[in-house]
């Protein structure tokens, strides 16, 4: 079935009538996602493919009640106020493209969303897709159809290019995906990869993960976590980039703004503690669809 979207997702799109906004809503309707309408202040009563564009969240609500996801398109300045507009509404997952968010904002975002139960993917996310049913954004671009097809394994990653990049690997392995989710590469994560291993888990669609990781940030030692507390339990291969980060000054930022590197939590550390409770751990990204491979399909 796949995990975070269904037939039965409602999206809208917050900055729909912006240049990126309009090539999402246009993205998004074309594979199949239900985009039902959207919000851009001062711009209501106009259309974007079709769909009616709202001065407001709450206005866009009042009409389309059954709304239950939305993406938004909009100025990094503007991103707080938008974020924290979704929230009141009690949309329950918010896609945030957006970049460049300051960190204090994106802090509060994230507790005013935990406090509403509210699922956040982002921020720097290019989105999340279920084959055959719907995606949120625009991952996999406009090779959507040859890149993704429906199969057995989830997808994790730190970067929108190798979200596209694994999915194609899977997709020439003979394979397909239950979802794939682009986390966004940015120091605070909406959704980490703890969060979606929980979620594949219950997905019966889903028979093994892999994910793109990263030699920044500490979300890789929650995954070690969910898997003693035996939260994750099927195959999962990992890869973690930035090896060469090792050689560089500690606390210098490389790439993208979670690639900040504390002491003791850099790759090699990462792979070993992981290791030490079954993950899988890829030399090379390459290599973990043929891990995951091994371990399904090992009858």
């Amino acid at each position: 079935m796949g995990i975070l979207l269904t037939e039965n997702t409602n999206v809208l799109i917050q900055g729909m009538t912006g240049k990126e906004g309009a090539k999402a809503a246009k993205a998004m309707l074309e594979y199949g996602t239900k985009v039902v309408c959207g919000v851009t202040p001062n711009k209501g009563g106009q259309e974007v493919e079709g769909k009616p564009i709202f001065n407001s969240v709450k206005e866009a609500l009042k009409k389309f009640p059954a709304v239950n996801a939305t993406a938004i398109y909009v100025p990094p300045f503007a991103a707080k106020a938008a974020i924290l507009e979704a929230i009141d509404g009690d949309i329950p997952l918010i896609n945030i493209i957006v970049e460049r968010i300051p960190i204090k904002d994106m802090a509060y975002c994230l507790a005013a969303a935990k406090e509403k139960n509210v699922r956040i993917i982002g921020p720097s996310s290019l989105g999340l897709i279920v084959p055959g049913i719907g995606r949120i954004g625009v991952v996999g671009g406009p090779l959507v159809n040859e890149i993704f097809q429906p199969g057995e394994i989830g997808v994790i990653s730190r970067s929108g290019g190798m979200t596209n990049e694994l999915s194609w690997q899977i997709r020439r392995a003979g394979l397909g995906q239950s979802a794939a989710v682009h986390v966004g590469g940015d120091l605070l994560m909406g959704t980490t990869y703890a969060d979606l291993l929980r979620l594949f888990e219950k997905d019966e669609a889903t028979k093994a993960v892999v994910i793109f990781g990263e030699h920044g940030g500490s979300y890789e030692f929650e995954i070690i976590e969910a898997i003693i507390k035996k939260e994750f339990t099927k195959p999962l291969a990992i890869y973690i980039g930035g090896k060469f980060a090792n050689v560089f000054p500690e606390g210098m930022n490389v790439g993208h703004a979670g690639a900040i590197v504390a002491k003791g939590q850099g790759a090699a550390e990462k792979e070993k503690a992981l290791s030490e409770v079954g993950v899988m751990i890829a030399e090379r990204y390459e290599d973990l669809v043929q891990l995951v491979h091994n371990q399904i399909y090992a009858h």
